[in-house]
C-alpha cells in the first residue's frame, strides 16, 4: 500500500481588523520622554493649586497631556513643529468652544461644532502634524464648550498654552540620551543621518536576496526621518552654524549613496562584503562627530558599482568640507496645501469627522439638558471621544472602536478603585504625575494609551470640582463608538476609499515627474535626488494608507481592493527609474533592457489603474528610446 498523503494542517488566523486590534508595538523604554511626562501635568497643577487657580491649572495639565501624546522620538527641532503646531489649534479650539459655548444656544453650537469638524477634517489630510492640529482643535473647542469654568475664553486658552509650553520647553531644556555624548542641540538630527547610513549598508549587504525590497523600504523611511529631522523650524532661513552645515552636508551626501544602491537592489546581482564597510564607517562618523578615514573602494564592473565608488568619494570630501546646505526638499504652496484639504481625501475624511463630532455634540447637549449625566454639568467627553476614534491614522475603524471601549472601561474602574483610596487633592496630582509618566509607553497601543489617559483626565477633573463619573464615562464612549462605526460605514459622495485614491493619485504624480526628469537627461541632479525623495516618500505614505485600509471591516475594505497591486507598480517604476538614472550618468544611454522594462511597468500600470477607476493625469508620451 501506498503511504497516505499528508494531512494539511489548517493554521488559523485572526481576521486582520482584530489583529491589528491586539498588535502593539515594541522597542526601548523612552525613559527621557518617561521623565519629561511626569514633569509636565503634575508639577503645572501643583503650582495652579498654590496660588489658587485650580480650574485653569486643570486646562494646562490637559494642554500638557496632549502635547505628551505627541511627543514622539525624534529631534528636537522636529518636536517643535510636532507638539507646537497642534497646541496652538488646540487654544484656538478652546477659545472658540469656550465662547460658543458661552453665547450659543444647543441648536447654534451643535451646528457651529459641525461645520469646525468639516473644517479640521479636511486640514488633517494635509499630513501627520496637520491631523495633530485638526484633532487638538476639535477636542479643546469640545472642552470649551462642554465643560463649564469660571475663567473667560481668553484665560484659558493662554493656560492651554502655558501647559503645551511647559512641555516643549521640557523636550528643548532637558537632555536626551543621544546628546550625552556630543554636541546637545543636535541628538535627533545626527542619529536619524548616521541610520540613513546604516540602512544603505544593510541595502548593500540585502542585494540579491528576498530582503532587499524589505531593506530599500527602511532606506526610505531612514531618508524621511532624517530629511524631517533637519527640515524643522529654525530661526534663520539657512543653516546658521558649522555643526548644523556639516550635518546638512552628511545628509546630502547620503543621497547618491542611496541612489546606487538602489540601482544594485534592481539589477539584483550579489555585490561583495566590503561594498557596505564604507557606508558603516560614515554612520560611524556621523555618530561620533570624527573624520571618516580612508573608505575602502567597491569593485567597478558595472555602472551601479562604479556610482557607489564615485558617491564613497563625494561623500568623504563632504564629510571633510562640512559645508552643505540643500536638503532636496521643497516646502508645499498653499495652493497645493489647499487642494489637498478640499480634494477628494479631504472632502471624505471632513464629511465623516464632521458628522461624528456634530452627532456627538447634540446627543451629549441632550442627555445634559435632559440631566442624565446627574450632579455633574460637563459633557465634553462624548464629543472628545467620536475626534479620537475617527481618525483613520490611530487605526482601522473596528480596531479604533474595540480599543477605545477596552481601555477607557478599564481606566474607569481603575480610577473608580484609586479614587476610592487616594487623598485628595494631593493623591489626585501624583495620579496625575504617574499618568503622564506612563503615556509615552502606553502610546505603543490604543487601548493602553486610552486607559491611561481615561485614568489622568478623570483625575484632573476631579480635583477640579466634578464628581466621581466613571460609570456615565463608560457609557459615553459606548455611545461614541457607536455613532463613528455608523457613520464610518455611511457611503459618501464620489468613489469609497476617497484618502487611498488621493495618496495614490499624488504618488503616481511624483513617480511620473521622477521619470520624465530622469529620461529628459537632465544634469540637474539636486533636482533629480529632490524628485526621487518625493516619489519614494509619497509612495510610503500611500503604503501606510492601504495597509491601514486593508485591515478595515470588508464593506470598508472592498473599496480600496487592487491598490496594493497599483502601489507595488509604482515602487518598481521609481526603482526602475533610479537604476536608469544610475546608467545614463554612466553610459550617456539606456539600453533595451531598461527601456524594455520601463515600457512593461508603465503598461501595466495604466491597465490595473483603469481596473479599479483611477485615472492618471500623468502619462505623457516618454521619449524611451535612448
Amino acid at each position: 500500500m501506498s503511504p497516505r498523503p499528508p494531512v494539511p494542517v489548517r493554521v488559523f488566523a485572526l481576521p486582520p481588523w482584530l489583529a491589528h486590534a491586539l498588535r502593539a508595538q515594541r522597542g526601548p523604554v523612552p525613559w527621557n520622554a518617561v521623565l519629561r511626562g511626569a514633569l509636565a501635568g503634575g508639577p503645572v497643577l501643583v503650582v495652579a493649586l498654590a496660588v489658587g487657580r485650580t480650574s485653569l491649572g486643570v486646562v494646562a495639565a490637559i494642554a500638557a497631556m496632549l502635547a505628551g501624546i505627541n511627543d514622539r522620538p525624534g529631534s528636537r527641532r522636529a518636536s517643535v513643529r510636532r507638539i507646537g503646531g497642534p497646541a496652538l489649534a488646540g487654544a484656538v479650539g478652546l477659545f472658540a468652544g469656550t465662547y460658543a459655548g458661552e453665547h450659543t444656544s444647543a441648536v447654534p453650537l451643535t451646528l457651529l461644532l459641525t461645520g469646525l469638524g468639516l473644517v479640521a477634517g479636511g486640514m488633517s489630510a494635509v499630513g501627520p502634524v496637520a491631523s495633530g492640529a485638526g484633532t487638538q482643535l476639535l477636542v479643546a473647542a469640545a472642552i470649551g464648550a462642554g465643560m463649564p469654568l469660571p475663567e473667560p475664553a481668553w484665560q484659558r486658552a493662554l493656560a492651554f498654552l502655558v501647559g503645551a509650553g511647559w512641555l516643549l520647553a521640557l523636550r528643548l531644556v532637558l537632555p536626551t540620551p543621544g546628546s550625552l555624548t556630543g554636541d546637545f542641540r543636535f541628538d535627533g538630527e545626527r542619529t536619524a543621518v548616521a541610520r540613513v547610513y546604516d540602512a544603505v549598508a544593510e541595502l548593500l549587504d540585502a542585494v540579491g536576496t528576498e530582503r532587499a525590497t524589505a531593506r530599500r523600504v527602511a532606506l526610505t523611511a531612514a531618508l524621511d526621518q532624517a530629511q524631517d529631522a533637519l527640515t524643522g523650524p529654525r530661526l534663520r532661513r539657512c543653516a546658521s552654524s558649522a555643526a548644523e552645515r556639516r550635518l546638512h552636508a552628511q545628509y546630502a551626501a547620503a543621497l547618491p549613496l542611496a541612489e546606487a544602491a538602489t540601482a544594485l537592489a534592481w539589477a539584483g546581482e550579489p555585490v561583495s562584503e566590503r561594498a557596505s564597510e564604507g557606508p558603516r564607517r560614515l554612520a560611524t562618523a556621523v555618530r561620533t562627530g570624527t573624520h571618516t578615514g580612508p573608505l575602502p573602494a567597491p569593485q567597478r564592473h558595472a555602472p551601479a558599482l562604479r556610482a557607489l565608488d564615485d558617491a564613497l568619494l563625494h561623500a568623504a570630501e563632504a564629510f571633510d568640507r562640512g559645508e552643505g546646505r540643500d536638503l532636496h526638499t521643497r516646502g508645499r504652496t498653499a495652493r497645493e496645501l489647499l487642494r489637498t484639504a478640499f480634494g477628494a481625501g479631504g472632502r471624505e475624511y471632513g464629511l465623516r469627522v464632521a458628522l461624528c463630532f456634530g452627532a456627538g455634540a447634540a446627543i451629549a447637549q441632550a442627555l445634559h439638558h435632559s440631566h442624565w449625566y446627574g450632579e455633574h454639568a460637563h459633557w465634553y467627553w462624548l464629543p472628545a471621544t467620536a475626534v479620537f476614534l475617527v481618525k483613520p491614522d490611530l487605526g482601522p475603524l473596528v480596531s479604533r472602536v474595540l480599543c477605545r471601549a477596552a481601555g477607557t472601561v478599564l481606566g474607569a474602574l481603575l480610577f473608580a478603585g484609586f479614587a476610592a483610596v487616594l487623598p485628595r487633592p494631593e493623591g489626585l496630582v501624583a495620579l496625575v504625575a504617574v499618568c503622564g509618566a506612563l503615556i509615552p509607553v502606553a502610546t505603543r497601543h490604543f487601548a493602553a494609551q486610552t486607559a491611561v489617559v481615561t485614568v489622568l483626565v478623570l483625575a484632573l477633573v476631579m480635583v477640579g470640582g466634578e464628581p466621581q463619573a466613571s460609570v456615565s464615562r463608560i457609557g459615553e464612549t459606548l455611545l461614541a463608538c457607536a455613532i463613528v462605526l455608523v457613520v464610518g460605514h455611511l457611503p459618501m459622495p464620489g468613489k469609497g476609499g476617497g484618502g487611498i485614491r488621493a495618496r495614490l493619485v499624488a504618488a503616481d504624480g511624483a513617480a511620473h515627474a521622477y521619470l520624465v526628469h530622469v529620461l529628459g537627461a537632465s544634469d540637474d541632479r539636486a533636482a533629480r535626488w529632490t524628485l526621487r525623495r518625493e516619489a519614494y516618500r509619497a509612495l510610503a505614505e500611500a503604503r501606510g494608507a492601504i495597509a491601514l485600509a486593508a485591515a478595515e471591516l470588508p464593506a470598508l475594505a472592498r473599496h480600496t481592493e487592487g491598490t496594493d497591486e497599483i502601489a507595488d507598480l509604482l515602487e518598481r517604476l521609481v526603482d526602475t527609474t533610479t537604476a536608469c538614472a544610475v546608467h545614463l550618468d554612466d553610459a550617456g544611454r539606456l539600453t533595451p533592457r531598461y527601456t524594455d522594462r520601463l515600457a512593461e511597468l508603465l503598461s501595466e500600470l495604466a491597465a490595473r489603474q483603469e481596473r479599479v477607476g483611477l485615472h492618471s493625469p500623468h502619462m505623457p508620451e516618454l521619449p524611451l528610446a535612448g
